[in-house]
């Protein structure tokens, strides 16, 4: 009677460490999706600021037309982007949006009156504070894709980690050349 005790409490603990690490990788698994959705949350929220700042710089700068078909395509890529789960692409859609940004900002430099004008101040400080939110959104991600990477490679989560369908996750790289600043040539 006592060995019997004994067994289905030993079964019942297995039991329990195994619901504990499913539910651990599984939490911390959606946690990391959630990161991640949260960086497309601020992208797309970059996305759509930037019409209208493409629109308030056309009045002033109409002869730059590449600058503007630029901007758009990498805005279009970013909200293609946004639509999956590829982080690398996520990466480098982000990363020519970027680019075409800085272009945009130095068609604004030239024009004076466009740098007073009221509603591209106000576009440019959304801009700058969507930028920050999309760098916590990024770090925030990383965070929570360490935190799932080491439960996945780490006794006793590993072994549960099949029985969850909880893989390690990619983190979110800049793309090669976004260590150095871009140039901007008209």
């Amino acid at each position: 009677m006592i060995a019997l005790i004994i067994v289905l409490v030993v079964i019942l603990a297995l039991v329990l460490v195994g619901v504990v690490g499913f539910n651990k990788l599984r939490t911390t698994d959606i946690s990391a999706q959630e990161a991640l959705g949260g960086i497309d949350v601020q992208l797309t929220r970059r996305a759509d600021l930037i019409p209208n700042m493409v629109e308030t710089v056309k009045g002033y700068a109409a002869h730059e037309k590449g600058v503007f078909e630029e901007v758009t395509r990498a805005r279009a890529g970013v909200q293609a982007a946004a639509g999956g789960d590829d982080v690398q692409a996520k990466a480098a859609a982000d990363a020519a949006l970027q680019g075409a940004l800085v272009k945009l900002n130095a068609v604004a430099e030239a024009y004076p009156d466009l740098k007073a004008n009221t509603n591209f101040l106000e576009l440019q400080r959304q801009l700058a504070e969507t930028e920050n939110q999309i760098s916590f959104a990024r770090t925030f991600y990383n965070d929570a894709v360490a935190t799932l990477n080491k439960l996945v490679a780490t006794i006793p989560w590993m072994f549960f980690s099949g029985i969850a369908g909880v893989g390690k996750r990619d983190f979110y790289e800049a793309p090669a050349g976004q260590q150095t600043p871009p140039t901007v040539s008209f």
